[in-house]
């Protein structure tokens, strides 16, 4: 395998972004060819993620003393975006990779331990999976049941993890656990873990109606290690600063993708329909126009939140503050309900045509895969968790206040 680890030859945190969307182009490409056959048989893109290795795109955000290319979360949102218009799956498992690094690479920098595993993680192109949700908190990730024991310089956490995505395809996964036996729920660590430092048992297969190809079954996670594979930091302040911000933003990457690939099938649709019917257009064009609209206000959100975000990330107290937090958190909501009607939108607009699996303008794919995201990190749950910081803010006294 050759691992193409290109340094763009520019000066500051940023490297070439058309260089990087060439090689996410290449991955999307490949993407595209198999995803029909991913989603059919609900299995791990494969072929896609070998692309993604190849081009060298799993170790993006490492710094280049490292052997990384310090891609901004803006880039890497890019690239979700560019991977979703061709395959939902390949997508999002490349975002929740690239929250995984974020958060090693922003926290674990000066570490001895973590630093190995950011170098290894680049010459390899290892790709890490996530165990966040578990038992019966489900999607609560700032509750941990399972606890880390300690014996000495060595430590173990065996969890009952009901969602680990891409797990049996993974090289590493980090996972959270309370600190200790005697910690609370929401005293959390965050730990990497190799291969070789874990074994999976299933517990829960992954049969849904989209997203088949993250393969998001349930396991029991046994793990053991050392103890410098833990971060110094508390998870409380990765949660805020890096976790919840990149997640948000990274997968609404992935949704805007596949809502833009959604379009795109319709004008497709348009335009033959167009041709074939004299010049006039087909009833359903009507809701083209707002595909088009909810796709802009959408990529719109996105970007102004990715610049917020950009501007914020050398302030910690500023990323952990109640108001970031509350529109990090009000972006993924108001992304996920963007993403579904605009593929909803797309649909009719492609009438029959849309609504069938078998045209080349079909939507079913795209509306199953983004129906996931107001589930994902439930919609209903972060906005019952906001309610009473909501209540307590005032209204903005003027328009760009």
């Amino acid at each position: 395998m050759t691992i193409h680890l290109k340094t763009a030859n520019v000066v500051g945190f940023h490297p070439v972004a058309g260089e990087i969307m060439e090689r996410a182009q290449t991955v999307a490409a490949v993407a595209a060819q198999w995803a029909d056959e991913v989603d059919r048989d609900g299995r791990f893109p494969a072929e896609a993620m070998a692309a993604a290795r190849e081009q060298g795109l799993l170790g993006l955000m490492a710094p280049r003393s490292l052997g990384g290319e310090e891609a901004s979360v803006s880039q890497i949102a890019e690239v979700c975006y560019t991977l979703g218009r061709a395959c939902a799956s390949t997508a999002m498992i490349y975002a929740m990779h690239q929250v995984k690094v974020a958060c090693v690479v922003r926290h674990g920098l000066g570490d001895a331990w973590q630093e190995t595993f950011i170098r290894r993680l680049i010459a390899e192109q290892l790709l890490v999976a996530s165990s966040t949700t578990e038992g019966q908190g489900g999607g609560n990730i700032r509750s941990s049941e399972a606890p880390i024991e300690r014996d000495g310089d060595r430590v173990s956490l065996e969890r009952a993890a009901s969602v680990i995505s891409y797990g049996e395809a993974a090289d590493a996964i980090v996972s959270t656990a309370r600190r200790d036996a005697d910690a609370g729920a929401s005293d959390q660590i965050l730990a990497v873990f190799l291969k070789a430092d874990y074994s999976l048992e299933r517990t829960l297969e992954w049969d849904t109606l989209g997203m088949r190809g993250t393969c998001s079954a349930g396991f029991t996670l046994r793990a053991q290690g050392d103890a410098s594979q833990i971060l110094a930091e508390p998870y409380e302040t990765i949660h805020a600063q890096t976790m919840v911000p990149c997640a948000h933003l990274m997968w609404g990457g992935t949704w805007a993708g596949i809502a833009a690939g959604a379009v795109e099938r319709a004008r497709k649709y348009l335009r033959k329909a167009v041709r074939g019917g004299a010049g006039e257009l087909p009833p359903g064009a009507a809701h083209y126009t707002k595909a088009t609209s909810s796709l802009r206000n959408l990529r719109a959100l996105l970007c102004a939140s990715l610049d917020r975000y950009a501007a914020l990330q050398g302030d910690g107290a500023a990323l952990s503050s109640v108001g970031f937090q509350t529109e990090i958190s009000l972006l993924k909501v108001e992304a996920s309900e963007l993403a579904v009607a605009t593929v909803l939108h797309a649909l009719r607009a492609c009438g029959l045509s849309g609504y069938r699996n078998d045209t080349d303008v079909s939507i079913g794919r795209a509306l199953r895969d983004v129906l996931s995201s107001p589930i994902m990190i439930n919609n209903d749950r972060i906005l019952a968790g906001l309610g009473a910081a909501a209540v307590m803010a005032d209204a903005p006294a003027t328009l760009r206040g």
